[in-house]
Parts: structure tokens; sequence; C-alpha cells
């Protein structure tokens, strides 16, 4: 009970401020609808983790390949490249020896390059030994420079997103997070210690047309439902509201009228075969899985893009038995 009530309460006090605050990023709009999906790759053992952007007039899919889902093993992060979002080829892999590189995320710099940011970590068997993030940049998606550590060792920034010529991500570790910034994607500070409870991990931040920044992120204790944070800037005072529902591999992209959309693995219940990736609608104070994508079991880890009108998903999935790389198209608005 003693965490239940600082929970409602945050929840409360985060709905009356948003009430007052704005009303555009509340817009609403019809359930999302599935288009059409594709499996775009399944050559490695297990590809999963993905991330997707629209750079230079093509479209970039990353994610990993490994062995399998986690430990023992080095795993690489492959890049797609595609005129038309239906014939895909490999761009690049990256690897570094004796690391599991994992996590892949990509973004636009401010001087419009391609940036990676990814995870490194090193394993005895299943053991973690030790993690600390990596960046990589490229000015075509094909030629990447050699992934160089940032942030500190134990960090794992889990996406950035840039804002005003600042990259913004929320890094975890020991069952804590903050808020780091970095002006050249290279060199983090702290902006903030995020006081969120029962093991908060995976977060995405993105910005509302008013400067507020929006947090959606995975907790996995307790109730375990995912929860969404606002806060003005500096970005320094935060309100927290539970979404509603346990969500992993978070993401969500604001549209041009301010509503959300979210996507992320849902969990059915505590076995594991029963999880699917949805994408539904998302407001301040809760995320609703409208849509489940053809998925289930090891599966989710969307990237989302906003294309004419079209919602683009990339996700990995091992419901037709591998776990491979799917795009869907999704509609958005009527």
């Amino acid at each position: 009970m003693k965490l239940i009530k600082p929970i409602v309460f945050a929840g409360l006090l985060f709905a009356l401020t948003a009430c007052k605050t704005s009303h555009v990023e509340q817009a609403s709009i019809p359930a999302p609808t599935l288009l059409s999906v594709e499996k775009i790759w399944d050559k490695g053992n297990h590809n999963a983790f993905t991330d997707l952007i629209r750079y230079n007039g093509k479209w970039f899919c990353t994610f990993r390949e490994a062995e399998k889902h986690v430990g023992g093993v080095d795993g690489t992060i492959r890049v797609l490249i595609s005129d038309d979002g239906k014939t895909w080829q490999s761009a690049a892999l990256l690897s570094e020896e004796g690391v599991d590189l994992r996590d892949p995320k990509l973004s636009i710099t401010p001087d419009k390059r391609l940036m990676l940011v990814l995870g490194g970590s090193v394993y005895e068997g299943k053991t973690l030994k030790e993690r600390q993030p990596r960046v990589a940049f490229s000015k075509n998606g094909k030629n990447w420079s050699v992934p160089q550590r940032v942030a500190e060792k134990g960090d794992w920034i889990w996406r950035v997103t840039w804002h005003k010529g600042r990259a913004y991500g929320i890094s975890y570790g020991g069952g804590k997070i903050k808020l780091l910034v970095s002006d050249d994607g290279m060199d983090y500070r702290l902006l903030t210690s995020l006081e969120v409870p029962d093991y908060p991990n995976e977060a995405t931040v993105r910005f509302l047309k008013n400067g507020d920044c929006v947090a959606l992120l995975r907790r996995e204790a307790q109730d375990k439902q995912a929860w969404i944070g606002r806060s003005s800037a500096p970005y320094k005072d935060w309100q927290w509201q539970p979404a509603g529902m346990q969500i992993g591999g978070p993401n969500f992209i604001v549209l041009d009228d301010g509503a959300m959309i979210a996507s992320g693995r849902q969990y059915r219940n505590a076995n594991w075969n029963e999880s699917k990736t949805f994408v539904g609608r998302m407001d301040l104070q809760s995320v609703r899985a409208d849509l489940i994508l053809p998925s289930g079991g090891d599966c989710s880890y969307p990237g989302m893009v906003l294309h004419k009108g079209e919602l683009w998903v990339s996700y990995y999935s091992s419901h037709e038995g591998k776990s491979s790389i799917y795009l869907a198209r999704v509609l958005v608005s009527p």
C-alpha cells in the first residue's frame, strides 16, 4: 500500500497539471488499422530489437543479429536500406570483438548525419560483467564510424531524441534512471535523476509543440505498469502517471496535431509465449493496445516513422518459429 498511494497521488497531480497547461497534445484520433505487414529479414539466427528511420529519401532499418536473445555470444548490428520499403538490402554490419552490441536506435543529428546509439555488453555465460553505451555516425547509412564509448560504465542510453540541437535520452542501470543531454551526441551530462520506483529501465522521450518533454518507460517490479512522465524545460521536475498496461520496448511518436501513438510489447500474462506487439493511442494518462500486429512470444521493440499519413512500424517477432524482422504499415488517421 505504501507504493500505491504515492503513485495515485502523482497521477492525479499529473492529470491536473496536464489539463492546465495544454489541450493540443490531447487530440483524439481513430483507432489505428493495419494496412499491410511483410517479413523483411531473417538471415541471422536471432534477429531482434529494431529501429526505423527515413533519411535522404531512403528507408533505414537497424537491429541486432546474434545466436540468441541474450548472453554468451557476440551481437552485431545490421543496417538495412530500401528505396521503397519493399526491397531491402544490407547496408552495414557493425561489430566489436568480445562485445555484445544490442538495442540500436537511429536518429538524425543537427548537421544531418545518421546516428546510432547502442549498448555494448560483455558477458561470461549469461552473467553480465560490463556494459557501456556506444555511438556511431554515417552520412549515407553504409559507411559508419567505429562505435565509440560514451557516458559511463554501467549506463544504458536506450534511445535519444534531438530537440533544439541537443540529444536527450534516459539512461538506466541498477534499478535507477536518469535524464542525460548532449550537444553533439558524444559527450553526455546529467540533467536530473528521475524518481521512479520498481526497476524502471527502457524509455523513449519525445517533445510536444509547446516544448514539454514526455517519456514512456518500462518498469519491471510490483505492478510492472509502464509510466508516462511529463516535464517542462529545463526538464528537471517531472510528474508521472501509470500507463495502465505493462510495456516492453516502449516507443511512441507525436503526430502533427499533437496526438500520440505508442507501440511495444504487450504482456498477456506470465507466459512469455502470450506476448504480442501492439500499436495504440496514447495520451498523458494512458496507453491503449488498439491494434495487435501479427506477432507472438519473443517480439516487439518497434521503430516508428510517420510517412505520408501512414505509420510505418518495424518490429521483430518469433510467431513464425524464428525471430525475424517485420515491417507493418498502419493507418492512424481518417
